[in-house]
């Protein structure tokens, strides 16, 4: 069996290559974005000089201890991260379950090119083989997950309070036939923040594998 830690770092290690001077770089959160920081920092040792945009706390404090200047704007040249999952044909991914999926869609959002790292076990032939997490205010939190109830997926709260203050649904929807329409109907949900469907916004997945690194790039 492979060494998933390797897998993940090789990922990473490629993806900080894209990164050159002067650039505004977007920090990801999570197992997968961990291994970018360290690539980052060495780089910088070595005279690269970029400014980092944090997506959660937990981020903003590795990169302080490695080293990597900080911004405030999330306007980013690049922004690096991980996902949970990711379709190969569409590079719609699934993010969040490591609890900053609102900041992470922001700065992916905000950046000029948005790049996945994550190794070959998160490559699904369709979304929805584990939970979508859904960022939801406090207030009425309930009558929120009925309403993603309605639209057919199965809320569960996690014992979390994410960096904005808010709660974590985990939602299992099952196969996503239509993630852009899903995505839709819940953004039209009032008391849903943000949720994980990250559609239409990586530029390339560099995908960690036995064999190296693999570099998916949607058809030009």
């Amino acid at each position: 069996m492979p060494d998933i830690d390797a897998l993940k770092r090789m990922a990473a290690e490629s993806a900080a290559t894209q990164v050159a001077n002067d650039m505004v770089v977007g920090l990801g959160t999570g197992s997968t974005a961990d291994f970018v920081l360290p690539a980052l920092a060495a780089r910088i040792r070595e005279g690269l000089r970029i400014t980092g945009v944090s997506t959660s706390e937990r981020t903003a404090a590795r990169a302080r201890e490695l080293g990597i200047p900080l911004a405030l704007d999330v306007a980013t040249d690049i922004a690096i991260d991980g996902a949970d999952e990711v379709d190969p044909q569409t590079l719609n991914v699934i993010k969040g379950r490591g609890g900053a999926l609102l900041r992470e869609k922001i700065v992916a959002q905000s950046s000029a090119r948005f790049i996945i790292v994550v190794d070959d076990s998160k490559l699904v032939a369709r979304l929805g083989v584990g939970l979508l997490p859904i960022e939801v205010v406090q207030f009425g939190w309930q009558a929120t997950a009925r309403r993603i109830l309605a639209l057919g997926g199965k809320p569960q709260r996690r014992d979390l309070i994410t960096d904005n203050g808010n709660f974590i649904l985990d939602c299992a929807f099952g196969p996503i036939g239509n993630p852009a329409s899903l995505a839709g109907e819940l953004d039209r949900i009032t008391g849903i923040v943000e949720h994980g469907l990250f559609i239409g916004l990586a530029a390339e997945v560099h995908v960690g594998q036995a064999s190296g690194v693999r570099i998916l790039e949607l058809p030009k």
